[in-house]
């Protein structure tokens, strides 16, 4: 799912992309590209990008009608979809999502928030003081908000929710039954960028962050909103205090994670997934279903499901054990 909340100012014609990324190729047609978007969300008329070995299944299959590219990596995308060669794929595709997006570039502060007192038919809304409230935001029935929290704009909030004080959240899809805690900041740009010629080339984000029913965030928590996916929190999930959940992660339903946990961008974890505090996973990974990660630990590989691991990088728990008797 992608940002249901940017402008795409597209359409644009498929010279205009060329133009941009400096590809001359006189074998394609003139036509025009509707939107940038992931391999996997991508359909005809679409433009998509394909940057590691990683995802070749998924390249196989996209119905994109143009990817961003490499020469070593073109001849794993589907037959019906047009490589455009480039050097830097991630740099390229970040130029076409800035033309497409613009907007989502920066994340400067909403001007558009007033107060809550100034919005009608929040009867069954409790809040505190100095509350602030953006454009197309909408808030569920018997929810609680505390002193000082900015629900920026683009926000849905279900019903039965308890947002805590000096909480900002933009961006976001939150289900019902859902407790954030204080000090929390959802919804935000995820830290994506490019060092180029002495400065640093941001990475436009167009996901959002979607938070199911059930699940409670602990505070201090950051998490960031998708980069071209959606950052989401399974159904039943609680995360403790001060924990980061980068740009594009998935956390399947019932997963526990405890405080002080970072989980780097586009990881997937499963369902009834349970870390310790400190543990840090590395961006890129998959962690199956029912897997166990101890305190501290360092995950740097995908850990197959039903595992339980630990250590520096993570292990088997038993090998690990053997390794440090």
């Amino acid at each position: 799912m992608a940002n249901p909340f940017f402008k795409n100012y597209g359409p644009f014609n498929v010279f205009e992309i060329l133009k941009l990324l400096n590809i001359d190729d006189n074998n394609i047609k003139e036509e025009n590209i509707n939107d940038v978007k992931d391999l996997t969300s991508s359909s005809k008329g679409d433009l998509t990008f394909f940057h590691s070995k990683k995802y070749k299944d998924l390249a196989n299959k996209t119905k994109a009608s143009y990817c961003i590219t490499t020469n070593n990596l073109k001849s794993d995308l589907s037959e019906s979809c047009i490589p455009l060669i480039v050097e830097n794929v991630l740099i390229s595709t970040s130029k076409v999502t800035a033309k497409f997006y613009p907007t989502s570039v920066n994340d400067d502060f909403d001007d558009t928030v007033i107060d809550i007192n100034e919005i009608e038919n929040l009867n069954t809304v409790k809040f505190g003081k100095n509350i602030l409230i953006g454009k197309n935001v909408s808030i569920g029935s018997n929810c609680l908000i505390g002193h000082n929290t900015i629900i920026e704009k683009n926000v849905s909030i279900g019903n039965n929710c308890s947002i805590g004080s000096n909480t900002i959240i933009r961006n976001t899809l939150i289900g019902n039954n859902v407790t954030i805690l204080d000090n929390c900041n959802i919804g935000k740009h995820g830290f994506g960028f490019f060092p180029k010629n002495k400065k640093n080339l941001r990475y436009p984000h167009i996901g959002i962050v979607r938070i199911e029913d059930n699940c409670e965030i602990g505070c201090g928590a950051t998490i960031d909103r998708g980069s071209m996916s959606t950052t989401v929190i399974g159904e039943n999930t609680f995360l403790d205090n001060q924990i980061h959940i980068a740009h594009n992660v998935k956390i399947g339903e019932n997963s526990i994670i405890a405080g002080q946990v970072g989980i780097a961008g586009s990881s997937i974890l499963g369902k009834n997934v349970k870390i310790g505090g400190q543990a840090g996973i590395s961006g890129h990974l998959r962690i199956g279903d029912n897997v166990e990660i101890a305190g501290g630990s360092g995950v740097i590989k995908d850990i197959p499901e039903n595992s339980t691991v630990m250590g520096y990088p993570a292990k088997n728990i038993r090998q690990f054990l053997k390794d440090n008797k």
